[in-house]
């Protein structure tokens, strides 16, 4: 059986407070999912806002002097954001995962789609970890390391890719309605930018914009 997922590299800064957060890896990949508890999405807020806590420059606004202002600045600011992770492929009968690379970001996952209608390949980094899809026909070859002739690979037809990218969507919105639940309880006074922040960097529509569609 192959499984893809969305997931986020982790790293927990030291001594974060703002709000609770799971004991997660470091280094390690937090899929995204509907399915998750209310400390693992504070850790997946965490990181993400993490990813873009970057000092402004330019005539970009300064960061507000409060902790928690300075923290999401980035992510509530920034005209383009950052989500490190990906993609992970696993085929449950090898044991063969295929990671995001060090190119990748979880923002551009439609990217995907792209290689699915019409591309012939899909990098996602370099040395060390190289992994790329390739489509032959009807099928994609996913290779975990490029620049190895005896690399393991999991190859899956377009149908089950399209099926399976489809899958990715419904966890990334179960995920954003989770997280916007999460932001009424934890940052009440930021809830609408968080969550119209977050579906920015996840490429899905708002909360709002979905429920006016609905």
């Amino acid at each position: 059986m192959i499984v893809m997922e969305p997931v986020l590299e982790m790293g927990t800064p030291d001594g974060f407070d703002l709000w609770p957060v799971a004991e997660v890896e470091p280094l390690g990949f937090l899929p995204l999912s509907g399915e998750l508890s209310p400390a693992e999405v504070g850790s997946a807020v965490m990181r993400i806002a993490s990813c873009n806590d970057v000092d402004p420059g330019g005539e970009h606004p300064p960061r507000p002097a409060d902790a928690l202002g300075s923290f999401l600045h980035g992510l509530l600011t920034f005209d383009v954001l950052f989500a490190a992770g990906g993609l992970r492929v696993t085929d449950s009968s090898t044991g063969v995962a295929l990671l995001p690379g060090c190119c990748d970001g979880l923002e551009d996952w439609r990217d995907w789609h792209q290689f699915l209608d019409g591309g012939s390949l899909l990098g996602f980094g370099h040395d060390p970890s190289s992994p790329i899809a390739e489509r032959f026909d009807d099928t994609v070859r996913l290779t975990v390391h490029a620049d190895r002739s005896d690399s393991p690979v999991i190859e899956l037809s377009l149908t089950e890719l399209r099926d399976l990218l489809a899958g990715v969507e419904r966890d990334l919105a179960g995920f954003l309605a989770l997280a916007a639940d999460w932001a009424s309880r934890h940052l009440p006074g930021h809830r609408a930018p968080v969550t119209a922040a977050l579906a920015r960097v996840l490429d899905l529509p708002s909360r709002a914009s979905a429920d006016q569609m609905s």
